[in-house]
């Protein structure tokens, strides 16, 4: 069985002392559940959030990364910079980098590389639009995202890889794919990958993002091909998120 995984993507959100007090909310509420938790708040904070964590099971994932271990990228942050921090995730390819940053696959697929070769768990975020979707093109996007993101990638490696399938039109509109249209999302994709990683494609963990809330994480949760979810506003409430990574139990 693939063990769950239910990440916090915290955005452009919380001051370090916000964070500690986020985080020691979060871990009063999930201590001893068998579920992989991550939270990824801003990069000005992961060191202080690493700190609160050492105590706890939390891991400590950052929201994007360079595809060059160093160089001349002012403004930019390297994997082994997020390591050093205490990372041991990495989220790349979020929709709001490919729409406000220009990141386009080739982009990401070199980003994935560098993680998986400095050792850090990336969780790649792929989605269509609501225009997309529309057209009937979901099959086309999202899975011409996931065929980028690991074009060139060794199986082996790839198969480390975590997926969160996040339909745009569902990012912090209040509006949630339905559980029947994320599951045939999740199980196309989850094909798709056994098409390139054989057998190993059943092991693969894919989340669902898009407005989960303690409301509807249960039965987004149960569906076969759903292995967790990325969370983003409701993992900015220590209360709320606790109760999604409940319903994934």
């Amino acid at each position: 069985m693939r063990r769950p995984i239910v990440a916090g993507n915290w955005k452009m959100h919380k001051t370090a002392a916000e964070a500690v007090e986020l985080v020691e909310g979060i871990k009063s509420l999930v201590a001893g559940l068998d579920v992989e938790i991550v939270v990824c708040p801003p990069f000005t904070c992961l060191e202080t959030v690493c700190a609160a964590l050492a105590d706890s099971a939390i891991g400590l994932g950052a929201q994007n990364m360079h595809w060059e271990r160093q160089g001349a990228f002012t403004g930019e942050i390297s994997s082994d910079m997020l390591l050093a921090a205490g990372c041991s995730y990495v989220l790349l390819g979020h929709s709001e980098r490919r729409q406000f940053c220009g990141e386009d696959d080739s982009l990401v697929n070199r980003k994935l590389a560098c993680a998986l070769q400095a050792g850090l768990c990336p969780i790649v975020c792929v989605g269509e639009t609501l225009q997309e979707r529309e057209a009937g093109r979901i099959e086309e996007v999202v899975l011409g995202q996931v065929g980028g993101a690991i074009a060139g990638i060794e199986a082996g490696a790839a198969s480390a890889v975590v997926w969160a399938y996040e339909p745009v039109w569902a990012i912090g509109t209040g509006v949630t794919a339905t559980a029947a249209q994320a599951e045939e999302v999740h199980a196309m994709m989850r094909h798709f990958l056994a098409g390139h990683l054989g057998k190993a494609a059943d092991e693969v963990r894919i989340q669902y993002g898009g407005s989960v809330k303690p409301e509807n994480a249960a039965e987004l949760f149960a569906q076969a091909n759903i292995d967790g979810g990325l969370i983003g506003g409701a993992a900015l409430d220590a209360g709320q998120f606790a109760a999604i990574v409940k319903a994934a139990l």
